[in-house]
């Protein structure tokens, strides 16, 4: 006998089915899905630390 894993949806807190019938997993829905996608491309959300990049620290795209 398997055990149903759910899990909060990141955006709204709906409790989410972990499985195939979840297409958007972990989000519920695709409009909680896509409000995450643009809060991550707005920068409202990211990942602590140092850049691993920084573009004025690149030579390699002097021509």
């Amino acid at each position: 006998m398997s055990t149903i894993t759910t899990v909060p949806c990141p955006g709204c807190g709906t409790a989410v089915e972990w499985g195939a019938q979840s297409p958007y997993r972990p989000f519920c829905s695709k409009r909680c899905q896509l409000i995450d996608l643009g809060e991550w491309a707005d920068e409202e959300k990211r990942i602590p630390g140092d850049p691993a990049w920084l573009p004025e620290q690149d030579d390699e795209n002097e021509y």
